[in-house]
């Protein structure tokens, strides 16, 4: 059983020091490449609740597409979810998880408060 997990995207630089930094740690992580293999909006949410953040609070809102269909903070959850399945270049990376929580690795910095 890995001790951390990363939803990861390989052409992310932000997402390569949170890998990085679990790495330098010596933790056995499972890497989840969310791109091609996308978690399910219960996934997603669950990670979310975790980590003690809004499912808005875990969207890329500066995607092009989060202003194609028209998402905002208002929008409900349940539609954010959809959406972030449907276009997983809206979800914020890097996400790890390990058994102390979750963070969004936003700075790299507070993966350390779960480590």
């Amino acid at each position: 059983m890995s001790e951390a997990t990363i939803f990861h995207n390989p052409q992310c630089s932000t997402s390569r020091r949170g890998k990085a930094l679990l790495e330098e740690r010596g933790l056995d992580i499972e890497v989840v490449k969310y791109l091609v293999d996308t978690p399910t909006a219960a996934e997603l949410k669950a990670l979310y609740e975790r980590a003690g953040i809004s499912v808005h609070d875990g969207v890329r809102t500066k995607e092009a597409v989060y202003k194609e269909l028209g998402l905002s903070p208002e929008t409900p959850e349940e539609e954010l979810l959809r959406a972030m399945v449907e276009n997983p270049r809206l979800i914020e990376r890097p996400i790890v998880a390990t058994a102390k929580g979750v963070r969004i690795g936003r700075p790299v910095e507070v993966i350390e408060e779960i480590l």
